[in-house]
């Protein structure tokens, strides 16, 4: 933590938000599985179930190792004995157990004065990174799925609706929150600041995901066969990360579930795997993102070529076209212009990125420094 950093009011509230949208999210995914059960549309139900359950066995994995991980670090259990610890990820609850505990903690602080700011920054930290696993492996599957059945198969609701708007607003809370919180809790980092430069960031991110989302629906209402691809590209971010030997988790087991999740994210959008200069690899990953994207009307159009007399495809060709373009310049003024940068320290990072830069022994902002590098 910076010198001079303090958890404010203004991020407690903000956590409070976090917390409500986790929940929205949560809610009306499993909301909308029941209303297809009862309709008798029995696979889409299945697979909004599937997307959320898989997000949340992912990600209380994470929370429960990360616990036992703490436990051995500070002094303060936090009052969860080992079994209690499994109850609560058993029963799925362990990120809002993570929530309520980084509350309390922080209002307690926030009222008294007391200076507990890097473990309440390192709690924060914690759900940052675990909202931003649950983004890419539910929020955004989710996505993909209701613009499937909402396009090919013109079935709308009101719920549809709102489980795909809290989708959203959770994958644009969560990629600013995680940006945040890391530029926050890495000691050699500037803050990342707040206005323009956080607006500039959320757009590039939001109009470089989003094509994504669209350009992978066309594709599978194409062919369902077309989720083979996007295998494919999963396995090739996977494997990019154990070439990478990345070090994130204390076991082997959960390191290789940790990169397993990466490839995840690549699919969707870039980042830096072990915080390293990575200017060729951000180029020829939206190179390829870009044409994959284009590709996927152009594609649906020659080999369906009814498709083109929907009420949809040229809307969606004209914003994937449109998206692209405002994705790419947000980018390059983001990252030419407004990405925080400390004169006459990249080469001390360059050398040794994965050293821990800061204060000793302290598991948080290790663990952070190991995670992904935006």
């Amino acid at each position: 933590m910076k010198s001079g950093e303090k958890f404010t009011w203004f991020r407690w509230l903000s956590t409070v938000f976090g917390i409500i949208f986790h929940l929205g999210d949560t809610g009306s995914d499993f909301m909308l599985s029941v209303q297809y059960f009862r309709r008798g549309h029995l696979i889409w139900a299945t697979l909004t179930l599937v997307f959320v359950l898989a997000g949340s066995v992912c990600i209380q994995a994470f929370s429960y190792a990360w616990f036992k991980d703490d436990k051995k670090n500070y002094k303060d259990d936090e009052g969860l004995s080992t079994c209690h610890l499994i109850g609560i990820h058993v029963l799925q609850i362990g990120i809002f157990t993570r929530y309520i505990h980084l509350l309390k903690k922080s209002f307690k602080a926030l009222r008294s004065g007391q200076e507990e700011q890097l473990q309440i920054f390192g709690l924060a930290a914690d759900l940052s990174m675990l909202r931003m696993f649950e983004t890419f492996l539910e929020s955004i599957p989710q996505l993909i799925l209701q613009a499937y059945i909402i396009l090919e198969h013109n079935h709308r609701s009101n719920l549809q609706y709102i489980s795909m708007a809290l989708s959203f607003l959770s994958i644009a809370w969560a990629t600013v929150d995680y940006r945040r919180c890391l530029r926050q809790s890495l000691t050699y980092l500037n803050q990342m600041p707040s206005g323009v430069p956080t607006i500039v960031y959320l757009s590039y991110k939001i109009f470089t995901i989003t094509p994504r989302i669209l350009s992978l629906t066309l594709f599978i209402m194409l062919s369902p066969f077309s989720t083979v691809p996007m295998a494919c590209i999963w396995l090739l971010g996977t494997l990019w990360a154990f070439l990478e030997q990345t070090s994130f988790c204390t076991s082997r087991a959960l390191e290789h579930l940790y990169r397993a999740v990466v490839g995840v994210i690549l699919i969707f959008t870039f980042f830096n795997i072990k915080g390293q200069n990575t200017r060729v690899h951000m180029t020829l990953y939206y190179t390829f993102s870009v044409c994959h994207n284009l590709s996927a009307p152009i594609v649906l159009f020659l080999l369906k070529p009814e498709s083109e007399r929907t009420d949809y495809f040229l809307p969606i060709l004209f914003f994937i076209l449109v998206s692209n373009l405002m994705g790419l310049g947000f980018l390059g003024l983001y990252y030419s212009l407004l990405h925080p940068r400390e004169p006459g320290k990249e080469g001390k990072r360059a050398e040794g990125m994965d050293e821990t830069d800061g204060m000793k022994n302290e598991t948080k902002t290790t663990r952070l420094q190991n995670f992904l590098q935006i």
